[in-house]
């Protein structure tokens, strides 16, 4: 059980690191609170609100993976590499995908309510 309770520790360490030093995180911290405020304004429906919070969630998922990748990265490999260069960028343009299509999700869900 122990073991357990320090595990979720961990893992509000690892968001806590996140949030500190991504700045990208703090965007998204910022883009979450929009998202659930316009929710809460617009009064969106149970469906909409299962579609806003799994692409929330997908976005910080991708976000949260890419900085895993750079912090391995840059313990593995501390000079510059071009493979190292190719894997950050591609896993940079995971989350450049997941943000992109959570902006159409938005609109989707929140155009109609204007």
């Amino acid at each position: 059980m122990l073991a357990r309770v320090r595990s979720f520790g961990y893992a509000f360490q690892g968001l806590a690191t996140l949030v500190r030093e991504q700045h990208n995180a703090r965007i998204h911290v910022a883009a979450t609170l929009v998202v659930a405020a316009a929710g809460w304004n617009f009064e969106v429906s149970r469906l909409e609100w299962v579609i806003l919070l799994l692409t929330v969630a997908l976005v910080w998922l991708s976000e949260a993976m890419n900085s895993a990748l750079e912090y391995l990265a840059d313990a593995t490999v501390p000079e510059q590499h071009p493979l190292v260069g190719k894997a950050k960028d591609v896993a940079a343009a995971g989350v450049l995908i997941c943000a992109g299509v959570a902006v159409l999700v938005a609109a989707l869900v929140f155009i109609p309510y204007f």
